[in-house]
């Protein structure tokens, strides 16, 4: 397929970085520097764990609900703590069931963990930043940048941060075209916490491009058996408490502490008409980018999904041993997918998700803060732009109560780095196979 001029230079960088040869962490100046930034917040979140106050928010709910399940208690709607019933899949109830049983329940051992976690993730998403090579060595620096971000892990203790750190490292993992796995790490991350559920669609584009209907079938077999053995003890007792309570997608928030689309009056926020409203914006932005985005180099989403029931088809009705073997050889040449083209779509289509969220908490941030210096050198824009756009999301997300005024700015920052990621090129999705001569063939 002929790729288009706009994106040849595009291709080219990338078929530089995703040979089948590792990247040489400790070769290169971008890793070095990484590692120099991870050792220089490790000593910063030690600071912040010694001389800043800790805000006491859902530590002692989470608490509650976790003596409640050790206690016995297998009855979602009775697992309960102050500030209200048990919300979250049956994984965040071993994740800090075991943070209990290491800290005994007090707070400052939990923010040494938390600032463990901080920096383990962190470590991970130097490691997909530096294997994508999207941006230049000084910008990682802005993932060390934000106060918000480490309110979040350390003087918080959200479950966010347990929840981000998996969906990272199922991403690092997906940069190796290990699916399955990747999706046994991923719906760990969604036991824990359901917003990582807006990377989904991303990702199930990802893998029907990727691998056969039959490996995307085989990949969400084992998603579901993470949830299936996680949730089993709750399952087997009262199914419809713990599913109902668990994966409630129609949860109201409170009005009053969203971040975002607080200039909303409080009627309209909590109706049922402007949440059936924002996931229509959203399933349309995520059918647009995907048609003209994420499938351009395949004539489109609709030509990919015809295209991938021929292939079935024609699998189906090869009888010839001998043809399925040669079927498969030759059909697995293309479908290597490159690293660039994997995050930037699930990262991507988080964000969509992002802007068409009805209410963002502050904790929220984590879902996307590690995203922002990665979409923005996405997008087309001078980068005196992308860097003062990333300080207007920042100073938003500081902004506490939030007001009309900081919600505006959030959404038109969001709207603005939106449509830089619709104006940016596409990336060229695969990598290109090398003949044994050593020339890239077409």
């Amino acid at each position: 397929m002929a790729v288009p001029p706009a994106s040849a230079e595009l291709e080219s960088r990338q078929s530089g970085r995703d040979s089948s040869r590792p990247v040489k962490f400790f070769g290169n100046r971008k890793a070095a520097f990484a590692l120099a930034l991870l050792l220089a917040d490790a000593v910063l979140v030690s600071l912040i764990i010694a001389y800043v106050p800790y805000t006491k928010i859902d530590w002692d709910a989470y608490m509650s609900q976790v003596s409640g399940f050790l206690g016995g208690e297998r009855d979602y709607s009775n697992l309960k703590g102050d500030t209200g019933p048990l919300v979250y899949p049956a994984g965040f109830l071993y994740v800090y069931s075991a943070i209990q049983f290491v800290t005994g329940s007090e707070v400052y051992p939990a923010q040494i963990l938390f600032g463990i976690l901080y920096i383990i993730n962190l470590g991970i998403v130097f490691f997909i930043y530096v294997k994508t090579d999207v941006l230049p060595w000084w910008a990682l620096s802005l993932l060390c940048l934000s106060k918000r971000a480490h309110s979040i892990f350390v003087l918080r203790l959200f479950n966010d941060c347990f929840a981000t750190m998996l969906l990272h490292a199922s991403m690092a993992v997906l940069l190796s075209q290990k699916w399955h796995v990747g999706l046994i790490i991923f719906s760990a991350a969604v036991s824990i916490k359901m917003n990582v559920l807006l990377y989904a669609p991303s990702l199930l584009l990802l893998m029907l491009k990727a691998i056969d209907i039959f490996g995307v079938v085989s990949a969400l077999a084992c998603a579901a058996l993470v949830q299936i053995l996680l949730g089993l003890p709750f399952l087997l007792s009262y199914p419809v408490a713990y599913i109902s309570r668990a994966f409630n997608l129609g949860r109201i928030f409170i009005h009053f502490w969203s971040v975002n689309f607080k200039f909303v009056p409080e009627p309209v926020f909590v109706s049922k008409g402007f949440a059936v409203s924002l996931l229509v914006v959203h399933l349309v932005l995520l059918f647009t980018f995907a048609h003209y985005r994420w499938c351009k180099h395949e004539g489109g989403l609709f030509n990919f999904l015809h295209s991938k029931f021929l292939s079935l088809k024609l699998k189906f009705s090869l009888l010839s041993s001998f043809s399925q073997q040669n079927f498969r050889s030759t059909g697995s040449l293309s479908k290597v997918l490159s690293q660039e083209h994997i995050v930037t779509t699930m990262f991507a289509g988080n964000f969509i998700g992002i802007v068409c969220a009805r209410s963002l908490h502050y904790q929220f941030y984590s879902w996307y803060f590690y995203s922002l210096p990665y979409l923005l050198w996405r997008t087309p824009f001078p980068t005196l732009i992308r860097i003062i756009l990333f300080v207007g999301v920042e100073l938003c997300w500081n902004v506490y109560p939030s007001n009309i005024f900081s919600s505006v700015l959030l959404l038109c920052l969001h709207l603005i780095i939106l449509w830089g990621l619709w104006r940016a090129s596409p990336e060229y999705p695969y990598v290109k196979a090398e003949s044994s001569s050593g020339k890239k063939e077409e």
